[in-house]
């Protein structure tokens, strides 16, 4: 571990700064930006993105609300201009299970925009204000007609709702301020109804609710789902800021003022709340806690970095747990001032006192060390956490807004469309893109409009490129380049190794058309500069193999149990790669291998096969924040000599079709990709960290739903025998809130297992609160 860390430090010492290395046509380093009066760009960029498979070739993709006839007075009904903005074109709304073909950037110019009936978010939406001046959403008093004003999953007759939770995927919302204050009191209504799974976002939200004594108002409802990220949100007032239930989900830099409870979390798998301040409310989190095998509450829950002023009590739980798990609970570096309590039990008794201090650690759950199977159950402080500094700013995790160029003018996009490139999905546009990146990465913000891709060569993003997508812009590998699983290539690399400087990329989607059994879709060199942590990120992307209309990895050529490795749906062999020199700060990635057909209306089941998810080896620092991984043949996370990684929340699903075949086909372990080569429950692995050190995890869903497509397993809780696996060569490795799903053993060492799942089980999951080496 030392010699192979030693070397890569010395390498990373030696990096040439290439902060600014500019484009061909740039003059200075840098974008320039306009007053802060100014309009915000995407209002006024040309509208020349399109979706080239959807049928109708008057398709718009970005459409402004004002268009639509919202009049956005604050007197005018703005509901029936809204839905409409959203629902025309054919999109995908009630009866439609999923589509990628319609995808709709709802735009939002600065205005006060009154509603008296919900605004229903279809299926692969966008609600996008101005980032400069967030215009309102506001509640008219007589609003009527759902439950939500935002829903993004609404309910009809007997209980059933628009769309399936689990797979509610591609919805984001930013820049909004959404109003309730005109709500009566005692109306129950919830500001966001926000029901949704994997690739959804939020980022810059405020929420104004009535902070009367006597208000019902909720700002946020969430029941179920599988997310999920959001962050950068403000809520004032309320009964309950947020009520909260899904399997998995990250929220950092959250504010609650003047509540009654600023955060309610009714169930979860695993929950990581990162950066949260809560200021004049009765209680900061209340935690329904108690589960058992045959009740669902929150299974595990974590708090980063809080500070909490003038609040009676910071942490509740609905039952009392003084020796028995039923609700894992982590807090870690929380500062709080004028608080009662700290942590209390159903009845308001002191767990832990409160007073102005800061909580350095303290878990309430089941604690394992090192290869012992026996868990300790505490309530209580742990030790310091040892954390690199690397990962800090200010004794806190380090965190990064996704960045939106509020400032930048029109005339500094540059288009990728404007420059040649076609996003036709036909013609082959990697000269086009490459030519853009060429010239303009260090000076322009490039802008792909929204289409799709193609490319059939190495694209290489240089050091210092600003890039944006709209609306998941489809950038998509194919062809000969990609064709050899014993010739990898890379399809898209971030730097070059050695490059060190600012790399920025959002709301893009890559993705492949296969077969493409060779391609590593993502490449990440690029190193952040000296003094800029989280400078070389990436936010609100993901990368996407297969299960989609231009992909040709569907169910009309990859149906489930129609093939066990065929050449034709042979989709990728990395996902994504860290290499040794590179940071990286990754918020909201999903590396996805479908599942199912998203353009197909039964979400038909699909078998095709990707060699491995993410592969880090960097020496660091690199942050993951909400990230998932699913369905690779190997493994979804392999950490191999790194070092200094914060892992905030990663989900992983082992592929549905295993173990037929059996892991690894229809790859080959490969000893140069530091590969794992014990595959001997006929499974992938979900976790697997080898020959590294400082790697800090909080939160973890990793989950074997299926036995070749059958799930009798997940009643006894084996669909596979191990599933994470951590090497004794490795150096202060740290899980908190482990939770799995369908493996009899939720850790191995070595290979060999060593926390079973029935003694930790609380829910349809088994949960670890802490466990060290």
């Amino acid at each position: 571990m030392a010699t192979r860390l030693g070397l890569l430090a010395i390498a990373v010492a030696s990096l040439i700064d290439s902060s600014f290395a500019l484009g061909s046509q740039c003059s200075a380093a840098g974008i320039p930006t306009t007053a802060a009066s100014g309009s915000f760009w995407l209002e006024s960029v040309a509208s020349q993105g399109f979706s080239p498979l959807n049928p109708d070739t008057g398709y718009k993709v970005k459409r402004s609300v004002k268009d639509f006839g919202a009049v956005g007075d604050g007197v005018t009904d703005d509901s029936d201009a809204i839905n409409s903005a959203i629902s025309s074109g054919n999109r995908c709304g009630l009866g439609c299970v999923e589509s990628t073909i319609v995808p709709g950037l709802i735009y939002f110019p600065p205005g006060k925009y009154l509603v008296k009936k919900p605004i229903v978010i279809f299926w692969y939406t966008q609600m996008v204000g101005d980032a400069k001046n967030p215009p309102s959403i506001i509640a008219a008093p007589d609003f009527a007609g759902g439950p939500a004003i935002l829903d993004a999953d609404p309910y009809i007759a007997d209980g059933a709702q628009y769309w399936v939770n689990q797979n509610n995927f591609y919805r984001s919302l930013r820049n909004l301020v959404l109003d309730m204050t005109q709500l009566p009191v005692d109306a129950g209504t919830w500001g966001i109804h926000w029901q949704v799974s994997q690739a959804t976002s939020i980022y810059n939200l405020r929420v104004e609710m009535s902070k009367d004594p006597a208000t019902n108002h909720v700002g946020m409802f969430m029941e179920n789902g599988s997310g999920g990220y959001m962050g950068d949100m403000v809520f004032n007032g309320g009964k309950r800021a947020l009520d909260l239930g899904n399997q998995q989900f990250t929220v950092r830099n959250l504010e609650v003022n003047d509540a009654q409870v600023a955060i309610y979390t009714n169930w979860n798998w695993v929950w990581t709340f990162l950066d949260t301040k809560v200021k004049n409310c009765g209680i900061a989190f209340l935690i329904n806690t108690g589960g058992n095998t045959t009740a669902q509450t929150v299974g595990a829950q974590n708090i980063l970095d809080a500070s909490i002023e003038n609040t009676k009590i910071f942490v509740q739980t609905t039952t009392n747990q003084p020796d028995s798990l039923a609700g894992g609970i982590v807090i870690d570096n929380a500062e709080l001032k004028g608080v009662e309590i700290a942590v209390a039990d159903k009845d308001g008794g002191v767990i832990l006192a409160g007073g102005d201090q800061t909580i350095a650690s303290w878990v309430q759950g089941n604690v394992y060390e090192g290869t012992s199977n026996t868990p300790k159950y505490v309530r209580s402080t742990l030790n310091a956490v040892k954390k690199p500094d690397s990962l800090l700013e200010d004794g806190k995790w380090v965190t990064r807004t996704r960045p939106q160029y509020e400032n930048v003018s029109p005339d500094d996009i540059i288009s990728v469309r404007a420059e040649g490139a076609k996003g036709d999905g036909q013609t082959d546009d990697t000269a086009a893109i490459q030519a853009v990146f060429d010239k303009y990465a260090g000076c322009k913000l490039i802008f792909f409009d929204h289409g799709m891709y193609l490319i059939t060569k190495t694209i290489e993003i240089p050091v210092g490129t600003q890039m944006v997508g709209e609306a998941w812009t489809q950038l998509m590998a194919s062809g000969e380049a990609f064709s050899d699983v014993n010739n990898p290539t890379v399809a898209f690399r971030v730097g070059k190794p050695g490059d060190q400087g600012v790399l920025e990329i959002s709301d893009i989607a890559f993705t492949t058309r296969g077969p493409t059994p060779g391609a590593i879709v993502v490449e990440w060199n690029v190193h952040d500069p000296e003094g800029q942590k989280g400078a070389a990120g990436m936010w609100d992307s993901f990368i996407r193999i297969g299960g989609a209309e231009g992909t040709n990895l569907n169910s009309a050529n990859c149906e489930k149990l129609t093939n066990t490795g065929s050449p034709e749906c042979m989709a990728a062999f990395l996902g994504l790669h860290i290499t040794q020199q590179a940071s990286a700060y990754l918020e909201g990635t999903w590396v996805w291998l479908a599942d199912h057909d998203i353009d197909h209306n039964n979400s038909t089941q699909i078998s095709i096969f990707s060699g491995r998810g993410i592969y880090s080896e960097s020496a660091g620092p690199v942050w993951l924040i909400g990230t998932g991984s699913e369905h690779h043949a190997l493994y979804q996370y392999n950490l191999v000599g790194a070092e200094d990684h914060f892992l905030c929340v990663i989900q992983t699903e082992v592929p549905y079709y295993q173990p037929a075949p059996l892991a690894p086909a229809p790859f080959t372990p490969e000893c140069q990709w530091d590969d794992p080569t014990d595959f001997s429950s006929g499974y992938a692995w979900a976790l697997r960290i080898s020959d590294s050190e400082n790697i800090l995890i909080y939160g973890a869903g990793t989950y074997s739903f299926f036995n070749n497509y059958e799930q009798a397993c997940i009643d006894t809780r084996n669909c596979q025998s191990v599933i994470n696996d951590i090497s004794s060569d490795s150096e202060n490795i740290q899980i908190f809130s482990l939770s799995t799903v369908g493996a009899d053993k939720m850790l191995s060492v070595d290979g060999k297992g060593v926390i079973d799942q029935s003694a930790n089980a609380e829910g349809f999951q088994s949960t670890v609160t802490y466990w060290t080496q």
